[in-house]
């Protein structure tokens, strides 16, 4: 094992994740729904955290691990989250409150978010959480953007989607459209942008602005 290897191996084995994460986490892979890293969720708790994040999107739902995780970094924050399928919605409410979320801080929308994200309020959230169907990665993080305050952060889970993605001989669609977001986001002058190989990899957008 290469030093890359076991340094990018420690670090996504140092996680300590909490239990009610980690029964969330059982529920999803037992539905087949694949949930983000410890590792990925841990980055995520510490950016609400240092952000003071008070209003959070998340695209993608699932069963709530990243939810949870998006909460843990932000104990007074309220979470907007999306997803296309009622059951996951369900189990994610029943995750929530088993880790003592009040039902107040949670807002859960059932829908697709090519259709969700274009009727909501532009620059109301300080981070927007993108977990959804990679085949719309660009389209998401196009409306995250819009929907994130001046200031705020774009997290964009699995953006190195299965390690295909720096490996330039894969070429499929959905390889290419997070190697073609990776490459316009630090490119961009509208933002800073940074690429942590943890997990599945997590691209990290912070909007500038007044």
């Amino acid at each position: 094992m290469s030093h890359h290897d076991q340094s990018w191996k420690f670090a996504s084995d140092i996680v300590s994740e909490p239990e009610a994460i980690q029964a969330a986490r059982s529920q999803s892979l037992e539905l087949g729904v694949e949930p983000v890293a410890p590792a990925i969720g841990a980055q995520a708790a510490v950016i609400t955290a240092a952000s003071r994040a008070t209003s959070i999107l998340e695209v993608g739902t699932g069963v709530g691990v990243s939810g949870l995780w998006l909460l843990r970094g932000a104990p007074h924050a309220t979470l907007t989250s999306i997803d296309v399928e009622p059951d996951h919605l369900h189990s994610a409410r029943s995750n929530f409150t088993e880790a003592g979320v009040l039902p107040s801080r949670v807002r859960l929308i059932t829908g697709r978010a090519r259709d969700v994200l274009p009727r909501m309020n532009e620059n109301a959230y300080d981070v927007v959480f993108v977990d959804a169907d990679p085949a719309g990665v660009i389209e998401y993080v196009e409306h995250a953007l819009r929907l994130a305050r001046p200031g705020g952060i774009v997290l964009v889970a699995h953006a190195l989607w299965k390690g295909r993605v720096a490996d330039p001989t894969q070429r499929d669609e959905t390889t290419t459209g997070f190697r073609t977001l990776v490459t316009e986001i630090t490119a961009s002058p509208a933002v800073v942008g940074a690429l942590s190989t943890v997990g599945d990899g997590l691209l990290q957008i912070a909007k500038l602005g007044d």
